[in-house]
Parts: structure tokens; C-alpha cells; sequence
């Protein structure tokens, strides 16, 4: 039986060295908006029973 072969063997090189702290800063300071928000809305539900 005849052997499949690929003619276009291709590598892909990944060269990726960006940094990602500016992502990671985003990301914190998306959360403590939210963390904030909700709490905040907690604390204003609690000052209103």
C-alpha cells in the first residue's frame, strides 16, 4: 500500500517574546473595578433594609 507523504513539510517558528505585564495590569485593574463596584452595591443593599 502506498505510504502518504506530505511535499510541503512546513515548521512554524513561534517567536514570541512580548511581554505581557501590560496585559496582566489591565486585567487587575479590571477586577478591582469590579470588585469595588460589588461591593459597593453590597453596602448601599445593606445601608436600604
Amino acid at each position: 500500500m502506498a505510504q502518504p507523504q506530505l511535499k510541503n513539510k512546513t515548521k512554524t517558528n513561534i517567536d514570541d517574546h512580548s511581554s505581557l505585564k501590560g496585559t496582566l495590569a489591565s486585567v487587575f485593574t479590571l477586577g478591582f473595578i469590579l470588585i469595588i463596584t460589588w461591593v459597593s452595591v453590597y453596602f448601599l443593599f445593606l445601608e436600604r433594609l
